[in-house]
């Protein structure tokens, strides 16, 4: 159920309430349009102010509760501190003025204060008591469709190399449902894997998978969906899309593109390297092979047409760095049944 299908029903029990009202006593029945008009007004107030209260978490209520009752409590003392003798006793409204006064003035100033501080200022307060759990918020691994199909995320969680709680919006997996059930084979294979992807990450018991079943109602869009659901759930989101990715930085939402992650990861090639390749083609120029590292990276080895199909030595000579990442020239090194690079 949407959010305004609640206000509205909320205040469909206030219209009702306010006509219930006028039903208590014979001398308000004529005036039951206006207990009716009196409900709506109650409920449309409440309503305002929900939505003037619009991303208020429950720390920052809690926040200025506690600020609250501190400053009601220093007014009350400044109340009975005797700094206000020169107030008639008797004159109950002056009197009454100035309490409301410092009542109000030292609540406003402790909730502000309040809200203003953070956990480890409540903890000098208050020692023993801590507002969040070890005093460290929950890490929330936010996932979109790509990541989820792509895979490596399963990989790298169950290589402990990310912890905390993986979170799949119900919005995610309808799509991920979706494009299992496309009539595209090809859609429908990346639908399948993804959601095995899903259960594969269940069945880890390091870390716990939460489907999210908040619907975002003020986006229509799949990704304005997931940015705000990261910046409201304070979490870092996970995609493949650089699109994606870089409307999350320009809203200051935390986020990692696992292509650029694996990018960074790369083995660094330096010229006199030595390794094993297969060479798997021929090169552009006369005599040349080609060969592939795991991570893409490609390999021109110099005089090594004549082994194709085969696994050689070689070793690095020179690097060259294109738009489309490295490209490292080598040489053969002398392999079995071979002499310097050269059949024997």
């Amino acid at each position: 159920m949407s959010l305004w299908a609640v206000r509205i029903l909320f205040l469909l029990l206030c219209t009702l309430g306010g006509f219930a009202v006028s039903q208590v006593r014979p001398e308000w029945l004529e005036a039951g349009r206006f207990w009716t008009l009196i409900g709506i007004g109650f409920g449309g107030i409440l309503i305002a102010i929900d939505e003037m209260l619009e991303g208020f978490s429950l720390r920052a209520f809690s926040a200025a509760t506690f600020g609250l009752l501190l400053g009601a409590v220093v007014a009350w003392m400044f109340d009975n501190s005797g700094l206000f003798l020169w107030v008639d006793k008797e004159d109950e409204v002056m009197r009454s003025l100035v309490r409301m006064g410092l009542f109000i003035g030292f609540g406003y100033i402790g909730m502000i204060m309040a809200m203003r501080s953070n956990k480890e200022d409540f903890s000098l307060i208050i020692p023993y008591v801590r507002f969040t759990r070890e005093n460290r918020p929950d890490n929330l691994l936010l996932l979109d469709t790509s990541v989820i199909i792509d895979g490596r995320i399963a990989d790298l969680i169950e290589a402990r190399f990310m912890d905390g709680i993986v979170v799949v919006p119900r919005f995610v997996l309808k799509e991920l449902q979706l494009i299992a059930d496309s009539a595209d084979p090809l859609r429908r294979a990346r639908g399948r894997r993804g959601l095995d992807m899903l259960a594969r990450l269940q069945r880890n018991k390091r870390n716990e998978v939460k489907i999210h079943e908040a619907e975002v109602a003020e986006e229509a869009e799949t990704d304005g969906k997931l940015i705000h659901l990261a910046r409201s759930l304070n979490a870092c989101l996970y995609t493949n899309d650089h699109n994606l990715g870089k409307i999350a930085e320009l809203q200051s939402v935390r986020y990692v593109n696992l292509n650029e992650l694996a990018t960074a990861l790369k083995p660094v090639i330096l010229p006199g390297e030595i390794f094993t390749l297969k060479i798997v083609r021929e090169g552009k120029d006369k005599g040349q092979g080609v060969g592939y590292l795991t991570d893409g990276t490609l390999i021109v080895v110099n005089n090594a047409q004549k082994f194709i199909g085969q696994q050689i030595e070689v070793q690095v000579i020179s690097l060259l760095q294109s738009a489309t990442g490295t490209m490292a020239f080598a040489d053969p090194k002398a392999t079995p049944g071979t002499t310097n690079g050269h059949a024997a």
